[in-house]
This record gives structure tokens, sequence and C-alpha cells, in this order.
């Protein structure tokens, strides 16, 4: 056997940037309008990442703002996904940890090879994940912080406003 091929959540998850999942996005549709894969391929992901799911106790248990309990970042991804292109949407609660405890915004992208699948893909990926590393980075999410700023560098037009942080020493001076 040429591959060493993988099953369960191994062959399921991608963690990767946006620029990772662009790139990965595009050799898809590519091989598509080259004729190397036969059928439309669907990309899709219905939470567990990061900007899909607003979880206190999983996903958005490292948002440090007292805001983790709120579902601001899954729904701003569900609408966001659809105005950047998604093939279909869903916003949901459950996922894995309860009724009531957690709402998830997913989406469904088909790629067909065309000049539009290009196009959605750019945008909607795009979005998808910088939306949740913008809210982490708003929450004082030291990674996050430090990603969105990798991710306004390589992308000047995007613009994302950075939390004030305070000094440690001072909030330890008054209590």
């Amino acid at each position: 056997m040429k591959n060493n091929l993988v099953v369960g959540s191994q062959a399921r998850i991608l963690y990767a940037d946006s620029e990772g999942r662009v790139k990965i996005a595009e050799a898809i549709n590519k091989a598509i309008a080259n004729k190397e894969i036969s059928a439309p391929v669907v990309l899709g992901r219905d939470h567990h990442d990061v900007s899909g799911t607003d979880s206190p106790y999983r996903e958005t248990s490292n948002i440090y703002d007292g805001s983790k309990y709120t579902a601001d970042m899954a729904v701003q991804n569900f609408v966001g996904d659809s105005f950047r292109g998604a093939t279909w949407i869903s916003l949901h609660n459950g996922g894995g940890v309860g009724w009531g405890e957690v709402i998830n915004g997913g989406f469904g992208l088909v790629l067909d090879g065309t000049a539009d699948a290009d196009r959605r893909l750019k945008s909607m990926l795009f979005w998808d994940v910088n939306n949740g590393i913008a809210r982490r980075s708003w929450a004082r999410n030291k990674e996050a912080n430090f990603a969105i700023k990798r991710e306004m560098e390589r992308t000047p037009n995007l613009k994302v406003t950075l939390p004030n942080l305070v000094d440690e020493s001072i909030l330890n001076n008054l209590f």
C-alpha cells in the first residue's frame, strides 16, 4: 500500500491556520478542475474549531475575560461564513457536552473546480479561522494574540483591535 491511511478523529481533524486551510482547499479545487479528482469535494465543520463553538468547559475554556459563557463567537461565525460563500451553515446546540451548555456554528463548502469555488474558499476559510482567533485575542488569550498579529502582518488589509493588557504586577499590588 502506497499511503498509510488513518481512521477516526486523526483522519477528520485538520489543525491548520487560515493560510494552511486555504492552500489545502485551493489544491483540492485545482485537482477537481484538472480532473485528478472526479467529483466535487465538501469541506465541512460542525464544531470543535477555533471559531465554531462557544463551550465554556471545552473550546472557549481559554477565554479569560469572563465572556466564555456567551454565544457570540459561534453566531458571528455562522453568519460570517454565510456571507462569505459557505454552501450551507448550521447553528445548533449540544456538541457533546450537553444541551444548554454549548452553541455551535458549522459549515459545508462545496469545491467543484470552478473559479467561483476558489473565490468563496479564500473568503470563507479566512473568516472562519480568524474570527475565532480575534475573539480569543480580545479575551486576552496570549497565543491568539500572537496568531492574530501574525495574520495581520501577512494580510495588511486585516485590521483587528488588540486588547490593552494590564501589567500583572499592578493588579497584584491592588489586591
